[in-house]
């Protein structure tokens, strides 16, 4: 996981690193008596970081770090560095570590929506609208969260609004039934702000918990389903809409997201097959984008494979590998 990030700024810290070790150290005041070793900083040529940083940019976006949030990480790791330089008392990579780690938090959210607590706070029955494009695994993660509502002793209801393949309507019928929880269908084809609407009529009856609305995946660029999907909020008048994005779409997911969050707005995110990406750069950019907070990341196609998001998670995994 994030192999490409983990390699490209390990070699960015050793070079600053070393550039730091034969650079001057400097105490806070001139003149004065020796400062403590904790005080002194070390200090690099800025014409040398910025040599570095510029290789850095690049890696980024080598990685999928979108072209703001990779320059958001050049302009933090400059200004954490030149401000006052890098603490002295460490060992050169663990300080330039440091400065980095600081960089990187700066650029991600902080995970501000608790998915279980909002639900439990909410009057019943809590609408949740899942949207994202073809093969983002949007199914399987509204079966995820499902599981998740259950475990945590809320009731759900599927809306099984993907009717524009059959196949989708058979694989939200199959977790349900695997779950035991009800779903709610129409034939292939049908309007899916009907399905949406039909699914909220029963939760009301039933004194269900919470409803979970599937939409058909769709490209950002097909303006009639973008349409459609704007009509089933209007129809259901959603607490929250999901985006479920593919960590392996690397810069194509933040653009999507983007997309979606114009066309019908949304309130957090959750990044699938997050396991399988080499590069991070998705998970890195997405909320800093879009100005929407990560709720889960994805780690592999069990029900159980859904975990909160943390952003020190991520930083950890992006400069050390630490699991």
């Amino acid at each position: 996981m994030f192999r490409f990030l983990q390699q490209k700024l390990a070699g960015i810290k050793e070079r600053i690193a070393e550039a730091m070790a034969s650079g001057e150290e400097e105490g806070p005041d001139a003149g004065a008596e020796p400062p403590e070793a904790s005080s002194r900083r070390r200090r690099i040529r800025e014409s040398l970081l910025d040599e570095v940083l510029e290789e850095l940019n690049l890696l980024l976006l080598q990685g999928d770090v979108a072209v703001p949030v990779a320059e958001e990480i050049q302009k933090h790791l400059r200004e954490e560095i030149l401000r006052g330089g890098v603490d002295a008392s460490l060992e050169p990579v663990a300080a330039v570590e440091k400065a980095m780690r600081r960089a990187l938090e700066k650029v991600l959210l902080p995970a501000t929506l608790d998915l279980v607590a909002f639900v439990r706070a909410k009057e019943k029955p809590v609408i949740l609208m899942f949207v994202g494009v073809n093969g983002t695994g949007k199914t399987t993660t509204i079966a995820k969260i499902a599981r998740l509502l259950k475990k945590n002793g809320f009731s759900t209801v599927l809306a099984a609004g993907d009717t524009f393949r059959a196949g989708a309507i058979e694989q939200l019928t199959l977790h349900s039934e695997r779950l035991e929880t009800r779903i709610i269908k129409h034939e292939a084809g049908s309007d899916p702000a009907a399905v949406a609407y039909d699914a909220i009529e029963h939760a009301r009856a039933k004194h269900k918990d919470v409803v979970l609305i599937d939409t058909a995946g769709r490209m950002q660029t097909n303006i009639n389903l973008m349409e459609e999907m704007a009509k089933v909020k209007r129809v259901a008048h959603p607490h929250l809409i999901i985006y479920v994005g593919d960590a392996l779409a690397g810069n194509d997911a933040v653009d999507q997201a983007v997309k979606f969050n114009e066309a019908v707005g949304i309130d957090g995110v959750i990044l699938c097959k997050l396991d399988a990406d080499a590069r991070g750069g998705s998970a890195l950019s997405i909320a800093h984008v879009v100005k929407r907070p990560i709720l889960y990341v994805g780690v592999g196609q069990g029900y159980e494979d859904l975990v909160p998001f943390e952003p020190q998670w991520l930083v950890n995994r992006i400069l050390g590998g630490t699991p």
